[in-house]
Order: C-alpha cells, then structure tokens, then sequence
C-alpha cells in the first residue's frame, strides 16, 4: 500500500435535507477527530429532535482505515449505515461523522428506498461543505533544556509542526505532531541543536 502524507477532511459543519413519501431525512455532517465528540454531537440531535423515529450515522476517523462506525439505529440492517458510510468513502474522507435523523411519513420505502434516501441525503450535505486537504502527521515527545526553546519553536515553526502539549519549565517537555512527509527533516534539525531528546509516541 502507498504511503498516505495526505487526507481530505471537510471544513465545517453542513446540513441537507432530503424527502421521500412523506418521510423526512436531515444529514448532519461534521468534521470529527475523536469519538467522544460523536457521543456529543448524537446527543444534541436527539435532544434537537424528539420526535425523530431514527438515527443513523456512519464515521471514520484516521488514515489507516481500521476507525470506523456504522450504525442502522432500528431501520433494516445494511440499509442506512453502510449507505452514508459509502458516500464518506467515495469522497475520499476521513475524520467525518455523519449522522441523518429521520422523520417517519407513514409509508415504508423498503430497503432500496432507504438506501437510496440516506446515500443521497449523506451526499447532499458533503456537497455543501469544502473539502481540505491536511498532512498525516506523527505523534512525537521532546524534552530540552529551557535555553534551547526558541530555536526548537522555530524549527518546529519552519516545518509546520502543530504543538499538542507543552510544559516549560527549566527543563520543557513537548508533544508535537510532525507532517509525515518531513518528520525525518524535523528530526535531524532538532538533533543538529543537539542535547534535545526526540521520542516517537505510539498509537
């Protein structure tokens, strides 16, 4: 398999709606980097919408395509999960939930009328909300003398890398994630102003 240096996420939150025989389906799709976010968007809706006889969603989270979840909440297995699911992958997307709240209308659409209503309402609402392109990045510990921290921020600065953690004190610890792509060009320049210790973190 190919290296990945780079994923597709979308921007912002969108929203589509989308009718069939009298039911309603609304696709809520939002930009996810941890499941305990989900938990919180999938109990706001369901505050925001009491009356709703379903919700399905589907996410994905990370690169290496092992972090999903689908779920079909009570409609016919297959028929409403893996749909919405399918439309995050035709796109290329990662680190997207995507959650469609329905309204039952009194007649029932049968498994092919299902997916085709949560495939076009999850598609609707990733039409309308910009894709960006961001790097895969690797997670690392780096513990140095307080003296070295402005050129550690400069180099880390240069080569686009975001700082997760810091603690600085006499002695500054720091987790940082690294492009992929020049996580070795970030490291050698770190070791050239030597005394900084450079730990890969796992998981």
């Amino acid at each position: 398999m190919k290296e990945k240096f780079y994923y597709y996420t979308i921007e912002k939150p969108s929203v589509a709606e989308f009718k069939d025989r009298g039911s309603k389906f609304i696709a809520y799709a939002f930009p996810l980097s941890d499941t305990d976010i989900f938990k919180k968007h999938l109990q706001a809706l369901k505050k925001e919408h009491p009356k709703a006889v379903h919700f399905c969603f589907a996410y994905r989270i990370g690169t290496d395509g092992n972090n999903f979840r689908t779920s079909d909440d009570g409609e016919p297995a297959g028929s409403a999960g893996k749909p919405i699911l399918g439309q995050i992958d035709s796109k290329e997307l990662s680190d997207v939930l995507v959650i469609v709240v329905r309204y039952f209308g009194g007649t029932l659409l049968g498994v092919p009328g299902l997916i085709n209503a949560y495939k076009t309402t999850t598609a609707l609402a990733l039409q309308l909300t910009p894709n960006i392109q961001k790097p895969v990045t690797e997670n690392y510990n780096l513990s140095f003398d307080y003296t070295r921290l402005n050129d550690v921020m400069l180099v880390l600065k240069k080569l686009k890398c975001t700082v997760l953690k810091s603690e600085v004190q006499l002695f500054c610890n720091m987790q940082v994630a690294m492009p992929k792509e020049n996580a070795g060009q970030v490291i050698d320049k770190l070791h050239d102003l030597q005394n900084i210790e450079v730990t890969k973190m796992e998981g």
